[in-house]
């Protein structure tokens, strides 16, 4: 197990959303290596967590009431299976909330590819920005995740082929909607705004929930959220491209030495025994049986570092400065060694396979990669790139992806549905009140809004930082970057809410006014209706 000096266990497992990485065949049932999914890095997230002495990462807090609603299958049609529910789990903390009476407002987490368990653990933006405006906190869990499940069991609901196709975003985000909808009605907060707020790909459901569900929430903070990694908005190294950027400025000799070393890992792997050598050299739990097993971990650890390296914890510079650092005797696979070791913590061995994850949330992130969240990230063929050359290769993608699932992937539907293409002029023309945060240090940034598009439309930016940062819990040791930005965020916020009580008091002062206002047209009118029908009795009764 992990040691304390785990640089793993410091990060939420839950917020290595997205990381798409390759996942070599070891087996007729193994994930194929062309789905670039997260599965490695979520796996040493698992393992930090169960090594974690903190309650909050494995339940919810006592502040928090957990609730369930039955949630409806199907909210676009209208056959037999559609009106089937399952229990939607959500959390609600009315501590610091005003009530219905003040119209106080409603913060709603968006659950993303995960139990909201640790959301409620680890998400501080909500519980610290609650007491400020008084509002009622909301964590809703996405359906086919945690306890969410149609059935009652995601394996049961993933063989299934026609109860696994309800399993997407647009079903996602109209259960958000519902749900909200229904806690507004149960605490008779009709007036109470609610802003949605998610991050990494719930930051993406949150953006798309506020252009599909204007009438239900009346902003979104989308953190992290690449939006525009769809289709070929963004380079397909984009990802790739922000890990090499990080790795060189922290240390240029640990860049050189980690570029360098995928050709020497081929070349062990070819000398007879190479294989047993490798798994020695890195204390593999298990006899590596390819390369590219090992070469694939590798690169989940780097990209995790750069991903994940907030100024409190740094992974990347304390894993460069463990390379770095070696006995000038050190070889290079040693030195890489070393280098997972200061990351990952002293352990007896590593598990690089992967195969100890849960199944749900495999299954759950394997289906939906398969389906429409198709993101093409390869490390492409930069010549400074710190990782060997490869491209998206869709056809073999969705080859994979027809032999787990025998679905056809759709890797233009979520730009079809939500936009992405010329989203300037697109998001000018229609949408409005979303807060796009990004730290220029997090490789997802590249697939990010770093612009403002509109007034209220407005991405909010760091330099420094890291992957869904922003929403984590503050620390005394933040820096001052980090406590603007939060402050930047949270007033904006306050904007709108002023705004929209200012615009319902308005509409309500305007609806009383033209009520009286009105009352002497509608006398006038009714006096000349009267008046007409007596004229008419009159002549009729002279022609009569």
């Amino acid at each position: 197990m992990a040691t304390s000096n785990s640089l793993e266990k410091h990060i939420p497992f839950y917020l290595f959303s997205l990381l798409f990485l390759s996942i070599s065949i070891n087996s007729a049932n193994a994930v194929p290596s062309r789905l670039r999914i997260h599965d490695l890095i979520r796996k040493s997230q698992f393992e930090a967590k169960n090594t974690s002495n903190s309650s909050s990462s494995s339940s919810i807090s006592k502040d928090f009431e957990t609730l369930y609603y039955p949630q409806t299958l199907d909210h676009f049609s209208y056959g037999p299976e559609s009106f089937t529910t399952f229990k939607q789990r959500y959390a609600i903390n009315s501590k610091y909330w005003g009530g219905a009476n003040s119209s106080a407002p409603i913060l709603a987490f968006l659950g993303a590819e995960g139990p909201i368990d640790y959301d409620v653990g680890y998400i501080g933006f909500l519980n610290e920005n609650a007491p400020r405006l008084k509002a009622l906190q909301v964590y809703i869990e996405h359906r086919y995740y945690g306890k969410s499940v149609p059935f009652g069991s995601v394996k049961k609901a993933m063989k299934n082929a026609s109860i696994r196709g309800y399993f997407n975003t647009d079903q996602a985000i109209a259960d958000y909607a519902v749900v909200l909808l229904h806690v507004k009605k149960k605490l008779s907060a009709h007036n109470s705004p609610i802003i949605v707020v998610g991050g990494s790909y719930g930051g993406m459901l949150a953006a798309w929930f506020r252009l599909k569900y204007p009438h239900v929430a009346i902003g979104a903070l989308a953190s992290s959220a690449p939006i525009l990694y769809f289709d070929d908005i963004t380079p397909e190294s984009g990802y790739y491209s922000v890990v090499t950027k990080d790795f060189k400025d922290t240390s240029e000799s640990c860049y050189e030495t980690i570029r360098k070393s995928w050709a020497e890992i081929d070349r062990v792997a070819s000398e007879p025994s190479g294989l047993s050598i490798l798994s020695r050299k890195f204390k593999t739990c298990g006899k590596l049986k390819t390369s590219a097993d090992l070469k694939d971990y590798l690169d989940t650890v780097y990209c995790g570092a750069a991903q994940y390296n907030g100024p409190s914890t740094r992974p990347l510079s304390h894993l460069c400065n463990a390379i770095d650092g070696a006995p000038n005797n050190t070889d290079t696979l040693g030195k890489l060694f070393a280098g997972v070791s200061a990351y990952r913590g002293n352990r007896s061995c590593y598990n690089i396979s992967g195969n100890n994850l849960s199944d749900q949330l495999l299954d759950g992130w394997y289906w939906q990669s398969c389906s429409e969240m198709v993101m093409p990230i390869a490390h492409g063929s930069d010549e400074d790139s710190m990782f060997p050359k490869d491209h998206f290769d869709l056809e073999s993608y969705t080859n994979d992806c027809k032999r787990l699932y025998g679905v056809v992937p759709r890797p233009h539907w979520v730009t079809t549905y939500y936009g992405g293409h010329d989203i300037k002029l697109v998001f000018h023309e229609f949408a409005s009140n979303i807060i796009f945060s990004n730290g220029l240090r997090d490789p997802y940034s590249r697939g990010g809004v770093l612009e403002n598009i509109t007034e209220s439309v407005v991405a909010v930016t760091t330099d420094n930082g890291s992957h869904c940062l922003d929403l984590l819990s503050s620390r005394p040791s933040d820096p001052q970057w980090l406590v603007m930005q939060r402050k930047n965020e949270i007033e904006i916020i306050e904007g709108w809410i002023a705004k929209y009580r200012a615009d319902s008091s308005n509409i309500i002062h305007d609806s009383s006014s033209n009520h009286n206002s009105s009352s002497s047209p509608r006398q006038a009118t009714s006096f000349f209706r009267h008046s007409t029908m007596i004229c008419a009795m009159i002549f009729v009764y002279f022609i009569c």
